[in-house]
């Protein structure tokens, strides 16, 4: 039986406007382009590498699966843990992103907020 990796390494978001949304994780998330072409941007969060891909490459890659349109709606959230949700949250309004929801308190114990990029993707702060 094969073995499989415990850490996930990459996360392939498709969306339609790459310079906008790279620009997005370049001021939203302060992190470096660690790889780069025509059709993809790729930053490093961690051990995780989230790569921005044009939607129109999508199919080479999950084809013949077919690539949702934007329109359809979140269909997952990304988390990334921070210090203070409500602080990251009014830099967030200072830069002029509008909050999904939060910040709340969920009932497992963790304080909560998201907001979308500019493809549509859902990403949560939290904090313990």
């Amino acid at each position: 039986m094969a073995t499989w990796a415990t850490d996930v390494w990459a996360i392939t978001l498709f969306v339609e406007d790459l310079d906008d949304t790279k620009r997005f994780y370049q001021d939203v998330f302060a992190q470096p382009v660690v790889f780069e072409d025509e059709n993809s941007a790729a930053f490093k969060f961690g051990n995780l590498i989230v790569n921005l891909l044009v939607d129109t490459e999508a199919p080479e890659l999950i084809g013949p699966a077919i690539v949702a349109d934007a329109a359809a709606g979140a269909r997952f959230q990304l988390t990334i843990t921070v210090d203070d949700v409500d602080a990251v949250c009014a830099e967030l309004a200072r830069r002029g992103l509008a909050l999904v929801n939060g910040p709340l308190d969920r009932p497992w114990g963790i304080r909560t907020a998201c907001f979308r990029d500019p493809a549509g993707h859902v990403w949560e702060v939290a904090s313990h």
